[in-house]
């Protein structure tokens, strides 16, 4: 175990004897997500293309299966499900949002839009609503209404046990995109429902319901009660000096992590009265190497969270006892994104070129994309007290 701010060893290749995953897209990954309901994982890539997998597990094997992909005009930078794992939403450089019914078998449909890419997209469902945040400075929000409708499950809805989804509600998306404002949007109309400008190009979004938080270029960080949406609760300057890269709500809703490029971490407590509680890390540095914190995902059961770096490594940490629970070996490439399922039995993670040091440094001939699954253990995930103390505070 080791404090905050210390290094990793670095190697190449594949050092943690992560399971691949098979067929893996053919340029770099921007966004990983689980199925909420299921081991499936959706990746979006710079390749243009949304796939998704079924990950099967038999005692300590584990197994990929692809299943299904689509396509976008351009790269696609982000994606999230639905909360009942029908459907996937992922949004891109093509300023739009599509709308993926994948469980059914059924084809994309475009329900939101912006004036630039769309960077973030996240679903709502306390609120049934879609959020887009985009590099055209506003956040939108989208209501995405389906038809009572009934829909034959395929081969990727066997572990439910059930051969029909009856889906009858009143849906929403929201996404972020790149004219700096989020959008509220109803996928039956050209319009979304709300937009909210914003003060810059959204870079981040983390919603832990009634906690939203958008982070966007020159460091702003702005809070919305979803409560209230239509109004910013809180704005302000990010605890670090250089920019954004990733944002997380914590779990209990009561604040969030940051990310930036500087190889850094903030926690921050949004009350007042916790503000003593706040403080930053050094991650993902090697020596006077400094890489970017490109992910940062908490563990649904234990409430410690992961860290990934363009330096090739992830780590996972405990914020309330203030150490590092596990270091992991780097790999040979960054690693551009991460994520759990929905136990945190699976953390998948990308290696692969991120682009933070340029078109000149990338080789498309030598250039390889891998995603990875790492099966936690509970030493490496579960929060210990610091050495010399009777209990975590």
């Amino acid at each position: 175990m080791a404090t905050f701010g210390a290094a990793a060893v670095a190697t190449n290749q594949n050092p943690n004897k992560s399971i691949e995953v098979s067929q893996p897209p053919s340029d770099s990954v921007s966004s990983l997500c689980f199925s909420p309901k299921a081991n499936i994982l959706v990746a979006t890539s710079w390749d243009n293309q949304v796939r998704c997998w079924e990950i099967s597990r038999s005692g300590t094997g584990v197994a990929s299966v692809p299943k299904a992909s689509i396509s976008h005009d351009h790269p696609v930078l982000c994606s999230t499900w639905k909360d009942d794992g029908t459907t996937v939403f992922s949004g891109g450089c093509d300023k739009q949002v599509k709308m993926w019914p994948l469980l059914s078998g059924g084809q994309p449909v475009t329900v939101a839009m912006h004036d630039a890419p769309i960077k973030e997209v996240a679903w709502i469902p306390e609120m049934n609503l879609l959020a887009t945040g985009s590099w055209d400075k506003t956040l939108k929000s989208s209501s995405v209404r389906s038809l009572c409708c009934a829909v034959e499950c395929n081969d990727l809805a066997k572990w439910d046990n059930m051969c029909m989804w009856i889906v009858k509600r009143q849906q929403f998306a929201v996404s972020p995109c790149g004219a700096m404002c989020y959008l509220y949007w109803d996928t039956r109309q050209p319009n979304p429902v709300h937009t909210q400008q914003l003060p810059d190009r959204c870079y981040a979004l983390t919603v832990r319901y009634p906690l939203m938080v958008v982070g966007t270029a020159d460091r702003n960080l702005v809070v919305f009660n979803l409560q209230n949406p239509q109004t910013e609760f809180k704005r302000i300057n990010s605890p670090l000096k250089y920019q954004t890269r990733c944002v997380a709500a914590f779990p209990d809703q009561q604040g969030f992590l940051v990310g930036s490029i500087e190889g850094r971490v903030g926690v921050h407590h949004l009350d007042d009265s916790q503000q003593s509680k706040n403080f930053t890390f050094k991650c993902h540095r090697d020596g006077s190497e400094i890489y970017s914190v490109n992910s940062l995902n908490f563990h649904p059961i234990h409430h410690t969270f992961a860290t990934a770096g363009s330096d090739g490594a992830f780590n996972f940490w405990d914020k309330d006892s203030k150490q590092r629970l596990k270091a992991m070996s780097r790999c040979g490439q960054p690693i551009p994104c991460s994520t759990f399922n929905t136990d945190g039995s699976i953390f998948a993670y990308s290696v692969c070129y991120d682009w933070s040091k340029g078109a000149e440094n990338h080789n498309p001939a030598t250039a390889k994309t891998y995603i990875y699954l790492h099966l936690p253990q509970e030493t490496e995930v579960k929060g210990k007290p610091r050495a010399g103390t009777s209990g975590r505070k």
